[in-house]
């Protein structure tokens, strides 16, 4: 579960994200020159790639813990190796 501070830095991220998409599609708009729409378009994915982060420190620091705390099975570890290795793929 995400925590408040969590949820408010991911929200306020993903608005900063969201800016940066419409950015990119006024600069389509306008007929910008490709590599630089390109390059927008990366930044924008590198913003997503910090938020996946974050969202996933959160989920180590809290569900992951907890589960491990518990004494659960491996089922909450290798969901989240099995979702590490989607990320970095």
């Amino acid at each position: 579960m995400i925590d408040g501070k969590t949820q408010n830095e991911t929200l306020t991220r993903l608005k900063k994200i969201e800016g940066q998409i419409k950015g990119v599609e006024k600069m389509i708009e306008s007929k910008k020159y490709c590599i630089d729409i390109i390059n927008q378009i990366r930044a924008v994915r590198g913003a997503l790639d910090v938020l996946a982060l974050q969202v996933m420190r959160n989920h180590i620091n809290s569900c992951v813990s907890e589960a491990i705390r518990k004494g659960s099975n491996n089922s909450t570890v290798d969901e989240l190796m099995e979702t590490i290795y989607r990320f970095v793929k």
